[in-house]
């Protein structure tokens, strides 16, 4: 199912006229770079991904039960001399969460930017 979500995720990407860069997932999470376009809000984007591939899946019966994303979401922006190495890690990051899960990762990635925030108001982590 990984790789179709992954093909999904692609074509709404590119039916709401986003630069792709690097997209995989893992069984819980979805990690995408993109070069987001001015015309589009970035919460619209996301919206459209979720609905569209909730839609998606549910149709298609991929799960017992109805599928639903959980609320918000996590964005960063990086500089252009990152991408390689952003594009690397999203390859990748099935190795690297067997190191780091990504509950750790994401609160150490909101410490490095000094992100204030209330853990009551974090993902639900699936461990």
């Amino acid at each position: 199912m990984e790789g179709w979500i992954i093909q999904i995720h692609k074509g709404i990407c590119i039916e709401n006229n986003q630069k792709l860069i690097a997209i995989n997932s893992v069984s819980d999470y979805i990690h995408i770079l993109l070069g987001l376009k001015p015309a589009m809000a970035l919460s619209d984007l996301v919206k459209a991904i979720k609905t569209n591939s909730r839609r998606f899946i549910n149709e298609n019966k991929w799960i017992k039960g109805k599928f639903k994303w959980q609320e918000g979401y996590g964005a960063f922006s990086y500089s252009h001399s990152q991408i390689g190495t952003v594009v690397t890690y999203i390859e990748n990051q099935e190795m690297y969460h067997r190191k780091k899960s990504f509950k750790d990762e994401y609160i150490e990635l909101l410490e490095k930017f000094q992100i204030k925030y209330d853990s009551n108001y974090l993902f639900e982590w699936i461990d």
